[in-house]
């Protein structure tokens, strides 16, 4: 199967190192993966700010370097609701609407399109806090949500139960946000950092030694909030885990 990687670019910037395991996992699991080199950002922190017309040139090249690809893979479900629901600053035509219906977050690909349960290859000994982001919970359909009256489902938690070893972690309040909500953290900076703060003092309470996401952004928030506190929680991205990542 050919696959596009779409790297958003804080993870580019930051944590490279969630890239690299996104493309090997996903070299692992039998895809032939692209990287159009000319990608940068999908406009998402311009439709976060209220922006969405300033994002049209953003929005307009990531069509361009996409467009010819069925399968748009990224490990980021914030963006990916962006180019889902959002991306609507560009032109209006076939190429938009196939790109905003091919580009599938990582964890959402991995469980539905690929249908992939084992990782004979990863160990993980650890207890892990699951954290789904607001986006992935309630637009991508990562997880059941627990203020709806449905039956239990975890799509990473299916994933993570295929890795040896690796054990869970349960928070009072697993679906509650961890107050990062893209420019939200800098506009409302004192209601997101209590909000992050409630958040990891849940996951340490329930005793996690690491708390794992599809999203790096709401990642990176709880981690500056963890060290500020001086919880001793680690963080790592869920295609680390599942690639092989050693602590």
């Amino acid at each position: 199967m050919r696959v596009a990687l779409f790297i958003p670019c804080f993870i580019d910037t930051f944590f490279p190192e969630v890239g690299i395991a996104t493309l090997e996992l996903l070299e692992r699991v039998g895809c032939q993966v692209v990287y159009p080199p000319n990608q940068t950002c999908c406009g998402q922190p311009l439709g976060n700010s209220g922006c969405q017309a300033d994002a049209r040139a953003a929005e307009t090249l990531f069509v361009q370097n996409f467009a010819d690809f069925d399968y748009i893979v990224s490990p980021s479900g914030s963006c990916v609701h962006h180019v889902r629901d959002h991306l609507t600053a560009a032109p209006d035509d076939d190429a938009r609407a196939r790109v905003r219906t091919n580009t599938y977050e990582l964890v959402e690909f991995l469980h539905d399109v690929l249908n992939i349960r084992d990782f004979p290859w990863a160990e993980f000994p650890h207890k892990v806090g699951l954290h789904n982001s607001c986006g992935t919970l309630r637009r991508l359909n990562h997880a059941s949500s627990s203020e709806l009256n449905l039956p239990f489902f975890s799509k990473p938690l299916d994933l993570l139960q295929g890795v040896k070893g690796i054990e869970f972690a349960a928070p009072q309040r697993p679906d509650e946000c961890c107050g990062f909500g893209g420019t939200f953290c800098v506009t409302e900076e004192p209601v997101s950092a209590r909000m992050g703060y409630d958040k990891v003092r849940d996951h340490a309470g329930a005793g996690a030694e690491y708390i794992v996401s599809a999203d790096m952004s709401c990642l990176m928030h709880q981690k500056g909030c963890a060290e500020r506190l001086g919880l001793p929680l680690k963080f790592i991205h869920i295609a680390q885990i599942l690639n092989g990542a050693k602590a």
